[in-house]
């Protein structure tokens, strides 16, 4: 998936075929890790995250500066996971001090414990990895497990847990003179911020990073990143969906491509079965996602735990609500009286309305009681009613711009 705009991605130099040995090493390294993963946390509770967004970007691109709008796009509240933190993290300085490398096995086994943490289950944005041919094996690797789990639990009370993943690579991109001039730009900035806290006398300082005041270090580290960072990307480009965002521009226009690119599609996020139990429901022109992550994460748990109520649902809305729909589709506006008596479970009323919120329209349902005469008793003119329970259905959706004149 990458964006229509005119700034063309760079072309990648040929590189030689992986050998069998750095494969090899890979899958050592990751059944290592996997293997004391299940020991510490048990094989029910590695719950990782349904959604990863693996976030590259050239030095100067704004990474940093867009990584919030990213989260913010797809509902994320958690932080970043930051491969730099991690790597300064007790676990990795305990290693270090010790005289050891944090070479690919530590950082794959850091990487994988931090994502099993629960503020990430619905998501996180993974700055920073991978960014090695073997880490990169190891994700293939990670999301494979992944898969593997979700189809050993689909049937079972956990499924929820254990759920599709969706794997985004999101690479920002500047030209090299930008990266440069930016990196510099920068360090002119920071050696400014640095000198004002001297003269309060304030101790915190931002970081200053060498390569941001030498013009030939600054191009060396957009090398770098091209030579590794960006070959360890784009290996994985035709494997999850990939998003490459021009971040030459302003902020603005750089948070519209971002927009543009991670625009919701539930095709992508929802499970398979899922996706065809709903394919009779039109899609609105404008799909407008709200609490993105619950939705998907209440719809799944429709299909997967109560898949008998859930298919009577839809059949419903296919064959009494759409075909009412579809005749207000110049106003955008229906209103559906009904007494079925499917309605009466709470659970069937509240997938009507996530299943219509998943497609793009508003809905509301109001429940009103009539009570019936039915019965006077003559000689005490006591009289028995029955109540009457009518649920007002209101659909509200883009209309026509077309109107009579």
């Amino acid at each position: 998936m990458t964006s229509s705009n005119d700034f063309a991605p760079p072309a990648v130099a040929p590189t030689a075929r992986r050998s069998d040995l750095e494969i090899k090493d890979a899958q050592l390294i990751f059944d290592a890790v996997w293997r004391e993963l299940e020991r510490e946390v048990g094989q029910d509770h590695l719950r990782f995250p349904k959604e990863i967004i693996l976030l590259g970007g050239a030095p100067g691109s704004g990474k940093g500066t867009n990584t919030a709008f990213i989260a913010q796009v797809r509902g994320l509240t958690c932080q970043p996971v930051l491969i730099s933190a991690l790597l300064n993290s007790p676990e990795a300085r305990t290693l270090k001090n010790a005289g050891n490398m944090v070479g690919d096995r530590e950082v794959v086994g850091l990487v994988l414990r931090a994502l099993l943490h629960r503020e990430y289950q619905d998501g996180v944005i993974l700055d920073g990895f991978p960014r090695t041919q073997v880490q990169v094996e190891c994700l293939k690797l990670l999301v494979d497990k992944m898969h593997a789990l979700r189809r050993e639990y689909y049937h079972t009370l956990l499924s929820i847990h254990f759920r599709q993943p969706t794997i985004h690579i999101m690479v920002l991109f500047v030209t090299e003179a930008e990266s440069v001039a930016r990196q510099l730009k920068r360090g002119r900035e920071t050696k400014a911020l640095i000198e004002l806290a001297t003269r309060d006398g304030k101790a915190e300082r931002p970081e200053d990073r060498p390569t941001d005041h030498d013009e030939a270090l600054a191009r060396r580290r957009y090398r770098v990143f091209k030579e590794q960072t960006w070959e360890a990307l784009q290996s994985l480009k035709e494997i999850f969906h990939y998003h490459f965002i021009n971040a030459q521009g302003s902020l603005a226009e750089v948070e519209k491509n971002i927009l543009k690119e991670l625009e919701y599609q539930s095709t992508l996020e929802l499970d398979s079965r899922t996706v065809d139990r709903l394919r009779g429901v039109p899609v609105a022109n404008q799909i407008i996602v709200h609490a993105r992550q619950e939705l998907v994460k209440r719809l799944d748990s429709y299909e997967l735990e109560h898949a008998r109520l859930f298919g009577k649902v839809v059949t419903f809305i296919e064959d009494k609500i759409i075909p009412i729909v579809l005749r207000h589709a110049i106003s955008g506006s229906a209103h559906i009286n009904t007494e079925d008596k499917l309605l009466d479970n709470p659970l069937a009323l509240a997938m009507v309305i996530d299943v219509f919120s998943e497609r793009g329209y508003h809905a509301g349902v109001d429940i009103h009681r009539i009570e019936i005469p039915e019965q006077i008793d003559l000689a005490t003119g006591k009289l028995t009613c029955r109540t009457k329970k009518v649920y007002r259905i209101e659909i509200l959706f883009q209309g026509s711009e077309i109107r009579r004149g």
